[in-house]
């Protein structure tokens, strides 16, 4: 083994650790999602105006402030045909998820491009939720996202460069 292989053996396990990481990350999502589904799912057919006020009086929200009273609004519209949706929604993120972890901590390939397009593709709607209302798990969660975007463009160019010069015999 060369020194230079060994070194690009090295920098590809160090490289390796970080998606295993990413990959583990979002397994960890996707057990949220199922969760926040099940959860869904569990409200259909009751008083979701009921569960909130108790959810907004055990937190010890001011029950007359402004937020309250448009949360209160907006639960009050959604019907359990809305919820049975929203709750397909949760599911279908779980899977997709569910499908880039396992991928990535299996070190597949496909899963990096994967994991890149669709991280990318939600970054856009991610900023576009943080102007509208900014809090700050919205901003470290897009600051994560963008960061696993940012590595794993460059995680999937060096990969690219291995494979050519695994072809042109050079290591």
């Amino acid at each position: 083994m060369t020194a230079s292989s060994a070194q690009l053996k090295t920098d590809r396990s160090r490289h390796d650790q970080w998606i295993i990481a990413i990959g583990v990350f979002k397994l960890a999502q996707a057990l949220l999602f199922v969760l926040l589904g099940i959860g869904a799912i569990r409200l259909l057919h009751k008083d979701l105006v009921g569960v909130t006020e108790h959810f907004i009086l055990a937190m010890r929200f001011n029950p007359e402030g402004h937020f309250v009273n448009l949360l209160l609004e907006r639960v009050a519209m959604i019907d359990p045909h809305r919820l049975k949706q929203i709750s397909a929604a949760i599911f279908a993120i779980a899977a997709l998820d569910a499908i880039e972890g396992t991928g990535l901590v299996l070190e597949k390939a496909w899963a990096e491009f994967v994991t890149l397009i669709l991280t990318a593709s939600f970054l856009p709607l991610e900023v576009v939720e943080i102007i509208r209302h900014d809090t700050w798990i919205r901003i470290a969660l897009t600051v994560i996202n963008f960061a696993v975007v940012l590595y794993l463009l460059q995680f999937v160019k060096i990969r690219m460069r291995e494979r050519r010069l695994r072809r042109a015999g050079r290591v």
